[in-house]
């Protein structure tokens, strides 16, 4: 198994996303953050049901930086319990990865 890691978050819309995108990559926290407009989340809130349109970032780092990127996201992110889930990476191109590692170095 890999040691990079893929990071999931939602925002509430692009501007935001785009803030946390480019303050994670510029810290090098992550190497890159693909964003994805306009998701529609379904979930249960303070005990009723909400429905909102966000957006979805894709988050590449590594397993050493996973910490500090969560708690950077933690800091900067809008939202009282933002999502933050992280995903180990089985395989993948070679020197994708190397180049993942290289970018949080």
């Amino acid at each position: 198994m890999s040691d990079v890691r893929i990071v999931l978050i939602t925002a509430p819309d692009l501007a935001v996303a785009a803030g946390l995108g480019r303050a994670l990559v510029e810290e090098r926290l992550a190497a890159c953050a693909n964003l994805v407009p306009q998701i529609t989340s379904i979930y249960r809130w303070e005990g009723a049901v909400q429905e909102d349109s966000e957006v979805l970032m894709v988050v590449k780092t590594s397993a050493g930086r996973v910490a500090a990127l969560t708690e950077r996201v933690l800091a900067l992110h809008p939202y009282e319990v933002p999502e933050v889930l992280v995903l180990p990476i089985e395989s993948g191109a070679a020197a994708y990865l190397d180049w993942v590692r290289t970018s949080v170095e």
